[in-house]
């Protein structure tokens, strides 16, 4: 079954209204060529406008064919992408609550890290907390001695190696879908 969130993508009804309204008029185009051979009987197969009509038809049918599998193929592959989204946030998630507590964060600590690795900078962290500039980069500092990393960017670099060490892809693995 095709999941809710793919359903939700305009572009996706857009081509299956646009697949249907083909078969209709596939229907009503094998219909008048079906009431042309009517009369004629098997004869009407020799007729070249009858030829090119079956051979139309036979075209159309074909084209809804492809692409009900060509958006059938994608739909699959937009649910697996969005698995795999899915489990990439959740194992960033995870992981980061996992290192907070090996490394003894404080749930304030946790906080601006959380927004540290989110990319806010230390005036954003500081509005969003209601605390000065100098209390976050204290906490910052705590962070950084606590990981045993020197900055930012080797913080957030600890987790995406973990993520790409193993923790991602043995999840997706496990769940392929």
């Amino acid at each position: 079954m095709l999941g809710a969130k793919v359903l939700k993508t305009p572009e996706i009804w857009q081509v299956v209204v646009l697949i249907l309204l083909q078969a209709i008029c596939g229907v009503i185009f094998l219909g008048d060529v079906a009431g042309d051979m009517i009369p004629q009987g098997v004869s009407g197969l020799s007729d070249p406008a009858n030829l090119s009509e079956i051979a139309a038809c036979f075209g159309l049918i074909l084209g809804l064919v492809f692409e009900t599998f060509v958006l059938w193929r994608l739909i699959g592959r937009q649910k697996r992408m969005q698995h795999s989204l899915s489990v990439a946030s959740g194992a960033l998630g995870d992981l980061m609550e996992g290192y907070f507590r090996t490394w003894a964060l404080t749930p304030t600590e946790a906080d601006v890290a959380t927004f540290t690795i989110k990319g806010y900078s230390i005036t954003e962290i500081a509005k969003l907390r209601g605390s000065a500039e100098g209390t976050i980069k204290t906490h910052l500092n705590a962070i950084y001695r606590k990981s045993g990393v020197t900055g930012r960017a080797q913080l957030v670099s600890v987790l995406i190696e973990d993520l790409f060490r193993g923790t991602l892809l043995d999840q997706t693995r496990e769940n392929p879908r």
